[in-house]
Formats: structure tokens, sequence, C-alpha cells
């Protein structure tokens, strides 16, 4: 009845419809020269770092400035990013799903005032807001989970280890002197809701230990049918424990041997905690791609097993991920993904370069026909 007295027609109900239920169409934000362009793109040209051109049949341009951003911003960056856009784009703006910023604007006499303005603006401690890069032949901004943050299942941090990698990796986000371009990833932990099983370099928060049990509240705080279904390698079954007073108490026991230390559990029943300091760390994996160019997409694969976490500034993590970069920057040939570079030299060698020593915890297994013989890319074999 509220809805009727409202002025809602029963008769047509998208009449006049308000609702504030999830985004709004997002053609409605386009910036014109996009709009009457859709579709009727001839080509585009990286006219320097950070800076795109695309070009239209029409003959209609729109120039794109491309800098770095967080995936965590304050209300206050945003509100500046807006008064950035209003004055220079017509208060165009967009997120690319790496979190990098792009200011778009079909007035070339903009770019380059845009371009400074965005350089000038840094942060108290001296450091960039807005640096400008991320494009081509070069490293773009690292697209990355949660963390310790805003999750109950990571084994490393992601703002943390992200921001120490760009740190290491920040003339290469800046500039176009990499063979091809490189993609970087971060999941915290093996749920993965990063890119990280096929980015050129993939940071993986890793658990070693499975899930403590907290006898005691497991029957309090958990329904125990819920936590065993949320276990995907069927580890975890229905127990009675003792307790140290002799009370007889409803738990789970959980079979260590098929445990993968995914954290689903841990996610029905809070009595199942899986974090801890000695056992959680970093995994770091390489070679991977989504792309069709050159050669079919890849997963990646596995580099080094271990490393343990090192806030703030994870030194380790970021010194061995720099040592893969530069062994690429000198030994591939342009064009060439990292991946690509690896299986041309033989992985053994890839070890070699970059200094990593191969152990038995790093052979691949994996074997399934369906994984030569399924048409999946473009890259038809026949």
């Amino acid at each position: 009845m509220a809805f009727i007295s409202s002025g809602y027609n029963v008769d047509k109900p998208m009449e006049d419809r308000i609702s504030d239920i999830g985004p709004r169409k997002y053609d409605e934000f386009y910036p014109p020269v996009i709009a009457s362009n859709k579709g009727k793109w001839l080509y585009h040209e990286i006219l320097k770092p950070g800076v795109l051109v695309h070009v239209a049949e029409s003959g209609d341009k729109v120039f794109t400035v491309r800098c770095g951003g967080a995936r965590l911003m304050s209300t206050g960056l945003i509100l500046e990013i807006c008064d950035i856009a209003d004055k220079y784009c017509d208060g165009y703006v967009r997120w690319t799903t790496r979190n990098n910023i792009e200011f778009m604007t079909d007035d070339e006499s903009k770019v380059e005032p845009l371009v400074q303005d965005l350089e000038s603006r840094k942060f108290p401690g001296g450091s960039y807001k807005f640096p400008v890069g991320g494009t081509g032949a070069g490293v773009t901004n690292i697209v990355h989970t949660q963390g310790w943050v805003h999750c109950h299942t990571p084994a490393t941090d992601a703002s943390g280890p992200v921001k120490a990698t760009m740190d290491a990796l920040f003339d290469d986000f800046k500039d176009h002197r990499l063979p091809a371009q490189l993609r970087v990833s971060l999941a915290c932990c093996l749920n993965m809701c990063g890119a990280v099983h096929c980015s050129d370099i993939a940071i993986l928060g890793y658990h070693r230990k499975p899930p403590m049990l907290d006898h005691e509240y497991v029957d309090k705080m958990c329904e125990i049918p819920l936590a065993i279904a949320a276990c995907p390698t069927a580890a975890i079954k229905p127990a009675k424990v003792e307790s140290a007073s002799g009370e007889k108490l409803k738990s789970v026991a959980v079979n260590n041997d098929r445990c993968m230390f995914c954290g689903n559990c841990y996610t029905m029943c809070p009595a199942m905690p899986l974090a801890d300091q000695e056992g959680d760390g970093i995994v770091l994996m390489a070679g991977g791609k989504v792309s069709n160019r050159i050669s079919a997409p890849k997963f990646s694969k596995v580099v080094v097993a271990f490393i343990p976490n090192e806030p703030p500034l994870w030194p380790k993590t970021t010194e061995v991920i720099k040592k893969m970069v530069e062994a690429y920057s000198a030994g591939a040939n342009k064009y060439e993904r990292l991946g690509e570079w690896a299986e041309r030299i033989g992985w053994e060698r890839f070890f070699e370069k970059c200094e990593l020593e191969f152990t038995h915890h790093l052979i691949d297994d994996f074997r399934d026909p369906a994984y030569f013989t399924w048409r999946q890319t473009s890259q038809f074999k026949f």
C-alpha cells in the first residue's frame, strides 16, 4: 500500500521509477566524444608514458591521461580527483580495473597542463598523489585483494606489499624501457580474488598450517554442518571431544593431510582460525598472461615457494621481484612477455638469470590432456 500511496502504478511498474539499488547505467557517464563515436574507433597511440590518444573514423580524438591510484582511497582524495576532472575534463573521469585513474578530454591544449597539474600534487611526505604513467611497455598499477585491513582469511597484507613493490618498480611505472607490458598482481590467500593465476609476476599469500580448533567454542559459535560442508577437500568431520573439566563437547576434527589451508571453514566457523604468524607468508609466481598476442594465454608458475611476511616494507619480497624485472628487461626480446621469455630460454635458465633457487616444491606435476587438446584460444594449431 505504501507504494500505491506514493504514486506507484501496478500496471506500469517502470513508469517514473526511481531506485537507489545498484549503480546507474554506465553509458550515462560517457564523455560526449566517446558516446558519439562508440564502436567507430580507428586506432590509438601512446604519445608518452601515461598519455594516450584514440582517433575515430569521424576524425574526432580523445586524449587520456592515466595516473596511478590506490585501491583504498579517502573521500578527500576522491573529491580532489573530481575537482581535477571538473577543471580539465568537463567532469569526466574513470577508474581502470587496476586502480588507475584516467582523465579524458577532446581538447589537446588541456593535456599538458593536466599532466603538469597531476605531477605537481604531492602528499605531505613528498610522494606523488597522482603519478602519470602505467601504459605500454612498463609496469601498470598492481591489482590486489583486501589484505589485513578488510578480510578474515588473508595470509599476507595487500596494501603493504603492493606499496612496497610499487616503490621498487616506480621508475618503470613512469617509463617504457621494458620489452613489453608487465602485469603484477597480488592475492592474499588461495581463494584468490586477485588475478595471480595469469600475471607476469604474482604475489600470493599462503597459509601453511591447518586451522586451529577452539573446541570449547565450536558448538557455541558455529553451525557445525556448515563448517563441514564448506570444506572443498572433505577434510572436516564431526567429532566429540572432552574439555579439561571433563565436559563432553560437540566439535569437529580436521584431517591435516587433506587440508589445503583455504580458510573456507573459518568463514563458516570463527572458532576455526587459520592465521598464524609463522605459518603465513608469500609465494611468488611468474609467467602468466591473459593476452592472446604472439602466444596463447598462460598460467603463472610458482618460482619462490615461501617468503615470510616482513611488514611494513617486505624487503625480501621486493628484492626478488626487482631482480626478476631487471633480468627480464635485460634478456627478453621486444614485445616478449615475461613468460614467453622464460619459455624461450628455458625455465632452468630463467631461475639462473633471476638468481632464484629451484626446490622440489616448484615441480609442476599438472597433467591433463584437455590442457593440450582443447581449442580455448585464438592460437589454433592443426
